[in-house]
């Protein structure tokens, strides 16, 4: 049987599908009395679909259970018989209610009681008549003027729109620097909010330019074309909320200030980029620009997106969440091969894996990072991703403030000392944070036991000069006496250079090298010092001989009472007086005793001077 006109129905049966009760249709038809003298039967699965729907706290559950409250008074008072009907569906139907099954059930039950089905469905429509049904398909139609969301965007400078009951509709205008808050008209009440929410979620059903709603318990997410709305409402928000958000301008990659350099380095290796900023930096504007530059260089570009909300051109392909599930987006995506992929909001532990997994298999990668500062994004990853491998998968990081490129950052892994340490053993897998510009390094990433952290290289050089400053200032009043004879050299905050004529050396080291070791300890530095010169001194014929636990460094002509320096390769070791057995006498266990028995060893040279 054919379509059923739409003109006014007398002495019928009607089963309605979910569409008709979810549009508010048929309540309206009774009303106007196109209607008369018929039974309304409701399929049970009907119901249960609905009562389904608002379980899930989803708003169509809601205004189809109220609509059928509202069918049975108007029915009744018009003298229309109502009653439902049906077999209860299945635990697996409403599960399945998707893919058909409530619709094949509200079928059967239209086809059995010889009712006319009504629906606002489609493909409900074909299939019905197809099965022989009597069928009046009323397609929804929307209120084009309340759902036009342009009329809130007559100024292109108008960036968002904030609508809450009870205060007026305040909208940011602006480009990103120059952004102000302005409130328009009077406070809105909230039928007027109700209404606007109605509108939207109307025309989202509809709307063949939607994305996939993202819809939690008080709040709701709609790509609608252009537009990302969210919609709060009591409990989660104190009251009803809209907030409507709109790109002002697509920008191409050359309406950016980008230096030679960087654009070199966009457009020849860089592919693990960050695009980094505050909300309303514009960073998902940048990065829509550099999809259309890569695929305007013939690259395969896609994207990866919830909603999907960049500004891009045809051939970049977007996708969505794959069954709910990023990662299985990105299965898909590492089948298709694309040269480079723009993940637009890297937020949670799971994105971020997903983003190294891909740029590891070789996809060139563009991730977008909410960030106060470019550090920020690049410490995102450092809490997440094995230190080792950060810089293969991040190896740029462009910050974005007010529209603008404000700072470039380039990852380097290196083996070295990291900044403020100084013995060679402490070598370590240190990440290089460097501007991209002049190749200033700014932070350094390496281990410190077992946690990862970020220095700022600068503070540390700093607290460097700082400290060297204080310490040459101690030495110098310590050592007044000898400065005309002395040079000191600040080898790092932690060490010092003394440099002075071999005379002074065994005052300023001691007996045993008691002076030196005090002062190390009263200025919390290592000292070394060494003569002024290489000329030490005619070395004085001598052997060392080991008796017990001694050293005894024996003289051949007569020197008991003279006052002696040793030296091992030009570093003083010591001074001593000879005893009167013509010896100086070293005990083995002694600092002093074990560098001369390792220089022995290592048959290094050993020198022995007089003092004057």
């Amino acid at each position: 049987m054919g379509k059923v006109s739409k003109e006014k129905f007398n002495k019928v049966r009607i089963v309605p599908d979910t569409s008709i009760i979810i549009n508010q249709i048929l309540s309206e038809k009774i009303g106007k009395g196109e209607i008369k003298n018929s039974e309304i039967i409701i399929p049970i699965a009907v119901l249960d679909e609905l009562q389904a729907q608002a379980s899930k706290h989803q708003e169509i559950g809601f205004l189809g259970l109220e609509e059928l409250k509202v069918i049975k008074d108007i029915s009744t008072k018009k003298k229309i018989k109502f009653r439902y009907l049906g077999t209860r569906p299945s635990l697996e139907d409403i599960k399945l209610s998707r893919s058909g099954r409530i619709d094949a059930i509200i079928r059967d039950e239209a086809i059995k009681n010889d009712a006319i089905l009504f629906t606002g469905d489609y493909v409900q429509a074909i299939v019905a008549e197809a099965m022989g049904a009597k069928v009046n398909y009323i397609p929804k139609v929307i209120d084009e003027e309340g759902s036009n969301l342009d009329r809130f965007f007559k100024d292109e400078l108008i960036s968002s729109v904030h609508i809450k009951q009870g205060i007026p509709i305040r909208v940011k205008k602006g480009l990103p620097g120059e952004i102000e808050l302005i409130s328009i008209g009077k406070s809105i009440d909230e039928d007027e909010i109700n209404k606007i929410i109605k509108d939207i979620e109307e025309f989202a059903r509809v709307s063949q330019k939607r994305d996939k709603q993202i819809v939690r318990d008080g709040a709701k997410v709609i790509q609608l074309d252009k537009f990302r709305i969210t919609i709060t409402n009591p409990p989660f928000s104190d009251k009803p909320e809209v907030t409507i958000i709109k790109p002002i301008k697509k920008l191409q990659i050359t309406d950016y200030s980008i230096p030679k350099k960087l654009m070199e380095r966009i457009e020849i290796s860089a592919e693990g980029i960050l695009v980094a900023g505050s909300p309303g930096s514009g960073k998902s504007t940048f990065a829509s620009s550099l999809a259309e530059f890569y695929s305007s260089k013939n690259k395969i570009v896609k994207t990866i997106e919830s909603p999907k909300d960049l500004q891009v051109n045809p051939e970049i392909t977007q996708y969505g969440q794959l069954d709910g599930d990023f990662e299985k987006t990105a299965e898909i995506l590492l089948l298709v091969r694309p040269d480079y992929t723009v993940f637009d909001e890297v937020r949670k532990t799971r994105d971020f894996m997903i983003f190294a997994d891909l740029r590891l298999s070789g996809v060139g990668m563009i991730g977008v990072v909410h960030a106060s500062n470019p550090v920020n994004a690049i410490q995102r990853f450092v809490e997440r991703i094995e230190m080792g491998m950060i810089s293969n998968i991040v190896d740029t990081v462009i910050f974005l403030k007010d529209g603008e490129i404000s700072k470039t950052y380039q990852l380097e892994l290196v083996m070295k000392v990291p900044t403020g340490m100084q013995e060679a053993d402490l070598t370590r897998p240190v990440i290089e944070i460097r501007d991209f510009i002049d190749s200033t390094l700014e932070y350094e990433i390496y281990t410190y036991g077992e946690e990862k952290v970020i220095i700022p290289v600068m503070e540390v050089e700093k607290k460097e000069r700082i400290t060297k400053d204080k310490s040459m200032k101690k030495l110098q009043d310590n050592y007044g006496k000898y400065m005309n004879e002395m040079d000191i050299e600040m080898v790092s905050s932690r060490r010092a250079l003394i440099t002075t004529d071999k005379k002074n050396i065994p005052e300023i080291i001691g007996r045993n090298g008691q002076n030196i070791m005090n002062m190390e300890k009263k200025l919390g530095i290592k000292i070394d010092v060494e003569p002024s010169n290489n000329a030490l001194g005619r070395n004085i014929d001598h052997v060392i001989h080991e008796t017990g636990n001694s050293l005894d460094i024996l003289f051949k002509r007569k020197l008991d009472g003279k006052t002696l320096n040793l030296y091992i390769d030009n570093d003083y070791i010591l001074s001593a007086t000879v005893g009167k057995k013509n010896k100086i006498r070293v005990a083995k266990d002694s600092d002093i005793g074990k560098s001369i028995i390792n220089a022995i060893i290592q048959e290094r040279k050993i020198i022995v001077t007089n003092v004057d």
